[in-house]
């Protein structure tokens, strides 16, 4: 757990603390009104200005039955999340970097005995959600809207995850943990950029899959972390813990305050392909002894032989789509809803969902936002 303090510390800092090399800026303002402004120059040089908007916030849920006629399981959920936008906006260039961490509990009383306490002993505890999620591109302007840009993002979650045989089993199976996995995508891209959306496309994309615990891959969960051919289930020494892939990459991103009055909307859809992938996949009539890819529940060989050339190319392609939308009733009180859509051929799934992984929450929460005011 330390590890983990440590690294999210200094993430922290280089998202945050950015830019403050040899001309550290001056800090004018109070707490709830930050604004970064270059210290003077004796020559002409043109400065640039730091916008930033912090926002954590705390969501509680309870509910408690006691003597129900209609019946019901009493629950508290609680989760903590944090949104950061810092951007540096230059003449020749903008910076901008975006923090997304969330991690939710949930405990449920399935008996609602008084046993212990009121409500009873709320035996079930399960995760609800769990999220890092670091973004940091660099943009410069080449002719009006366009320009290039150079992106990185650290994606990953805190905690252990399971997957749970039904509502009584609080053990359950290991499915992935901090850094199991983990992916790291850094791009160099063609960039269309507004004020507050762009699109970015590249040919030359990295994206390292990362699997650091070994019970999961001896339990052959790797995410795409591909072993070699002498891997031993019973021997870490063989394993192989993180995977880099090249490919094209398509990122859309969308951020705005007030779309509507105290409605603010935050979208991204992420494409990734792999150029590695139909090597991968051993598509061809040898494709079940040739294949480093597992079926989901699904599908079956066959299936996968069948699809046409487009078919497949889709099929291998990484979809990652987010939506938050966040509606404010005070200065402290938000409702908002998230959905999150996740298609990967390399995830073998749970249950009859395969590849896909949808997530979506909708709740009341209290919020704090800190940050400068609008250009």
């Amino acid at each position: 757990m330390t590890k983990k303090v440590f690294f999210l510390a200094a993430l922290a800092l280089l998202f945050s603390g950015t830019a403050m090399a040899d001309n550290d800026p001056i800090l004018v303002g109070g707490i709830n009104s930050l604004t970064f402004m270059a210290p003077a120059d004796s020559g002409d040089k043109p400065q640039g200005v730091w916008n930033t908007s912090s926002t954590p916030a705390l969501k509680i849920g309870e509910v408690l039955y006691h003597n129900w006629s209609a019946s019901g399981n009493s629950q508290i959920d609680v989760t903590a999340t944090f949104f950061g936008n810092y951007k540096y906006t230059h003449p020749k260039f903008v910076w901008d970097n975006i923090v997304d961490l969330a991690y939710g509990y949930a405990w449920q009383d399935l008996d609602n005995s008084a046993e212990d306490s009121l409500g009873g002993r709320f035996e079930t505890h399960r995760k609800s959600v769990d999220k890092i999620d670091l973004t940091s591109s660099l943009s410069w302007k080449a002719y009006k809207n366009w320009g290039a840009n150079f992106s990185a993002n650290f994606k990953s979650q805190f905690g252990a995850g399971f997957e749970f045989a039904g509502a009584g089993d609080n053990e359950g199976v290991k499915v992935s943990g901090f850094m199991a996995p983990a992916y790291l995508t850094t791009a160099l891209s063609f960039e269309y950029k507004r004020d507050n959306w762009s699109v970015s496309a590249s040919f030359l994309t990295g994206k390292t899959t990362f699997v650091i615990d070994d019970s999961l891959i001896a339990q052959g969960k790797t995410y795409g972390v591909i072993q070699d051919d002498n891997f031993d289930a019973s021997d870490p020494s063989t394993f192989n813990h993180a995977y880099f892939g090249l490919g094209s990459y398509v990122k859309a991103l969308y951020l705005k305050k007030d779309i509507l009055p105290s409605l603010d909307l935050y979208a991204r859809l992420e494409l990734f392909y792999d150029y590695k992938k139909p090597k991968n996949m051993g598509w061809g009539d040898n494709m079940a002894a040739d294949s480093k890819y597992t079926l989901g529940d699904e599908e079956t060989w066959q299936d996968l032989q069948d699809f046409g050339w487009l078919k497949r190319r889709a099929f291998e392609t990484d979809l990652d789509f987010e939506v938050k939308l966040d509606y404010r009733f005070s200065k402290y009180i938000s409702a908002n809803l998230a959905v999150n859509l996740k298609w990967d051929t390399d995830f073998s799934g749970m249950g009859n969902w395969g590849h896909w992984q949808i997530y979506q929450m909708a709740g009341v929460q209290v919020f704090f936002n800190w940050k400068t005011p609008q250009s």
